[in-house]
Order: structure tokens, then sequence, then C-alpha cells
């Protein structure tokens, strides 16, 4: 006699999440978090009002504020609308691809956050959605939510260290979304600015 299907194939619900790591690694990913948090926060506030004093450090300045700019998971500073601006006065593949790095760097802050367990936002639909789809396709999905540009890729983070998404695979998947958003950005602001110096002349 056939057994009957279980209730998660039946409602097409995915399976749940892991359980969360071994106390002492546990401990040590959560000092870890707080610690990113509260420096990118600290480094977020410092930079708001500091943006165009940036422009003399070049492609260093474009990966701290992607860096930054990703890490905060609360107080963004414009990560995207910096490579826009420097891809204007420096080489746009370089900024997109350093701004690109700088910023997969900053989203390990929510990875983290969701492998230490601090999945506060697993009531919201959209994170049930996401779940889904991160146990379905992984990679792809963080792909895909690093290149769109999109309010919700903290989320994605959050859920793909609380599926235990390998690290590297999480890294590579991020920085290869960010970089191709980031090169868009960049060659638009160069196009853009090139454009507005002709017209000038």
């Amino acid at each position: 006699m056939a057994e009957p299907p279980s209730p998660d194939q039946d409602s097409g619900i995915a399976p749940a999440i892991p359980p969360p790591p071994p106390p002492h690694r546990l401990r040590i990913v959560q000092a870890l978090t707080v610690v990113a948090v509260l420096a990118a926060l600290g480094a977020s506030l410092y930079f708001r009002d500091r943006l165009q004093e940036l422009r003399q450090y070049g492609y260093a300045a474009v990966f701290l504020v992607g860096l930054v700019s990703n890490a905060t998971l609360i107080l963004p500073v414009p990560g995207l609308a910096v490579s826009s601006v420097m891809g204007g006065v420096l080489d746009p593949w370089t900024v997109g691809i350093v701004g690109g790095v700088g910023q997969a760097l900053g989203e390990l802050t929510g990875y983290m956050a969701g492998y230490s367990g601090q999945t506060w936002v697993d009531e919201n639909p959209t994170y049930k959605r996401l779940t889904r789809w991160m146990q379905r396709y992984g990679a792809l999905t963080i792909f895909v939510l690093a290149v769109i540009p999109n309010p919700v890729f903290d989320i994605g983070g959050i859920i793909a260290g609380a599926l235990r998404l390998p690290p590297w695979k999480f890294l590579l998947s991020c920085t290869a979304g960010k970089v191709a958003k980031n090169i868009i950005f960049a060659l638009a602001g160069h196009y853009g600015i090139g454009a507005l110096f002709e017209q000038s002349g």
C-alpha cells in the first residue's frame, strides 16, 4: 500500500529551515555579525555627508562605499550612485568590478545574520516566497537578486545564511550579479557625463 504524500509534497511547501549551527560556532558568527553591522553603521553615518570628498580616493572610495552601503542592513549609503558618478571620471569597467566586489563583501552581514538564526522577517510573505526560490534554485536566486536593483536583497542574504547555502557559492553568485549591475551603472555614468561635456563644448 502506497504511503500518502507528506504535507510538504502535497502543498508544494519547501522543507523547513535547518537547525542553528553548533553553539560555539553560533556565538562566533553572532559576535562577528554585530561587530560588522555596527562598524558599517558608523562608517555610513560618517560618509553620508562626505561622498563628494571621497572622489579624490578613486577606486578605493568606490570599494569602500560599496562595502559600507551593503553591510548596514538598515541605513544604506547609495553605492550604485557612487559607481555611476565615479564611472564618469574613472574607467567604468574597473569601477563596476571594484564596486561590485565591495558590495558583495558587504552583503556577508546579511548572510551571517541568517546563518546565526536572526531571521526576524520570517513572517513576511516575501521571506516565505524567497525561501522557496532559494531552496529550489539556490545560487541562481542570489544572482538574480544581486543583478536587479531591488530592496529585498538583504532578505535574500538572510535566507541564504539560514538555509546554509555554502559561503563561497553565496559570495560567487552575489559578486557576479553585483559586478554586472555596477558595470551597467558605471557605463551609464560614463557615457552620460561624456555626452554632457560634448554638448557643452
